[in-house]
């Protein structure tokens, strides 16, 4: 039986996990931290419960298929429903903006606004629908090995189909007139850390995504879904190995043979295939020049990062009237967005606040709430700041002033239990993320499809990678994506 070692038990590395369990693979995970997770992962303390990084579910069929290509029915490990309304956004002018994927109601809500828009709604779902079928098939469900494989007459027709040219925002107002409701289908870009502004308008699936096919919720949070994964992969006779730091990829004759893990050899290996940050990776894993190809320290520090998160992780006394995920606007949208992607910490920022005690009474105690509150803030390559204890308590209070100008807030000050703050550098230390960007290299142009790092490595003969900075990008479904193209590539190498 051939040997894998998988390094970091993050979505993509538990999801690898159980794929290559099911092809008969002897897999080991090491992973640095005390509990599996990887960004997914979960804080609890004095009854609260916290999802640490993502929490919104979509394309549940990514999921479910995890535990189906293991031989096992998802309904045994994880709890899924579907949230209706999906999510409200609140502005700052006290209006309101509730988005659901009952069709029938997004269209008596648009055509409040106007008939106009209603109508350029349905266009706009209809135009990124099309180009969402051509991104699947031909982009984000395979893997570029060549440069054959990409630079080709059938795929460049197809990538001209994609219209990635423009950006999301001008992509979405083509269709759409009103200013909020542009606002309402452009922000989700942030779910992958880019601009609307500048992100390539392919990114305008992700509403179209969440309008189609729904947004759901785990019971037990997000990290259920890790904790999930974990059970499964144990139960087919997978290890993972706690609190061990891998420190170093032993290479001999562009193959790796081991691992150093905390100052000892491992056994060795056939493959290894790496969950953790592709640039951590490169700068830290690999330590002589000539196995890096082209991914120099220099090349790695000069790619361009996603945006970072400042998360306050709050419980409160009481119980506040919110959906599930509710996202506060400032008035000045574009000034927001710009200063986060111009290395600028944002001085009126918009925020969202996710609160799953509203609909799952295991995330608090009764009668309170726990309470997630993401501001997303430039990562440190971009930004001066760096985060010092006295930075990140101003930061803290401002966000906790700006909640209370809002009446569903005006007490939350009053009402404080717990709370802990996660900064760019705790997303930078605790998760080995270049630069603390939350969400992996940015997907622009030209850090997209072939031109990402891709799931097979081009300068060693036995290393794959899966995760937010790999092929085919961020966000928890295209992760589990990208964990099914490694270990497709890894396969394909070792039958």
């Amino acid at each position: 039986m051939k040997k894998v070692a998988i390094i970091g038990a993050g979505t993509a590395g538990l999801a690898s996990a159980i794929r290559l369990k099911a092809l008969g693979y002897d897999v080991t995970i090491y992973e640095k931290n005390e509990k599996v997770g990887g960004r997914m992962y979960q804080i609890k303390e004095e009854g609260f419960t916290f999802d640490v990084g993502p929490t919104i579910v979509m394309m549940p069929e990514i999921y479910k298929e995890v535990f189906r290509v293991s031989g096992v029915d998802y309904k045994d490990y994880i709890d899924m429903v579907r949230l209706d309304p999906m999510f409200e956004i609140k502005y700052r002018d006290k209006t309101n903006l509730i988005a659901t994927n009952d069709l029938v109601e997004m269209t008596i809500e648009n055509e409040k606004i106007s008939e106009e828009d209603a109508q350029g709604y349905l266009a706009y779902l209809a135009d990124v629908y099309k180009r969402y079928l051509v991104a699947k098939n031909h982009f984000i469900d395979r893997s570029f090995r060549k440069p054959t494989d990409f630079y080709n007459p059938k795929m460049l027709y197809q990538g001209l189909k994609l219209k990635t040219f423009s950006s999301a925002y001008k992509s979405i107002a083509k269709f759409v007139k009103n200013e909020k409701l542009r606002q309402s289908l452009a922000f989700q870009t942030l779910y992958i850390g880019i601009s609307p502004y500048n992100g390539p308008s392919i990114y305008t699936i992700i509403p179209m995504i969440e309008l189609l096919y729904g947004v759901h919720y785990i019971k037990g949070g997000m990290y259920s879904m890790a904790k999930a994964m974990e059970k499964r992969f144990i139960e087919m006779g997978g290890k993972i190995l706690l609190n061990q730091s891998v420190e170093e990829l032993l290479i001999e004759k562009k193959q790796i043979k081991a691992l150093k893990v905390d100052g000892k050899v491992t056994e060795n290996y056939d493959a290894v295939l790496t969950n953790a940050d592709f640039p951590w990776v490169m700068n830290n894993l690999i330590k002589e020049k000539k196995n890096k190809g082209k991914y120099s320290e220099k090349k790695v520090n000069k790619m361009l990062y996603s945006s970072s998160s400042f998360i306050l992780y709050i419980g409160t006394k009481k119980r506040y009237d919110l959906k599930t995920h509710t996202f506060f606007f400032t008035n000045d949208f574009n000034g927001n967005i710009n200063d986060i992607f111009e290395g600028n910490t944002p001085k009126d920022p918009s925020y969202y606040v996710y609160t799953p005690s509203r609909i799952d009474s295991s995330m608090a105690p009764e009668g309170k709430e726990a309470m997630y509150v993401l501001v997303p803030v430039p990562n440190k390559s971009d930004s001066p700041e760096k985060w010092d204890d006295k930075a990140v308590e101003a930061y803290k209070n401002k966000i906790l002033d700006m909640m209370s100008e809002h009446e569903v807030f005006k007490d939350i000050k009053d009402n404080i239990e717990y709370l802990k703050v996660y900064s760019p550098n705790d997303f930078e230390s605790k998760f080995n993320l270049q630069f603390g960007a939350t969400f992996g290299l940015r997907p622009t142009l030209l850090q997209s499809n072939y031109y990402r790092p891709q799931n097979k490595f081009r300068y060693l003969k036995n290393l794959y990678s899966a995760g937010s900075s790999n092929h085919p990008g961020a966000g928890v479904p295209i992760v589990l994506n990208s964990a099914k193209l490694a270990v497709n590539e890894l396969h394909k190498d070792l039958k």
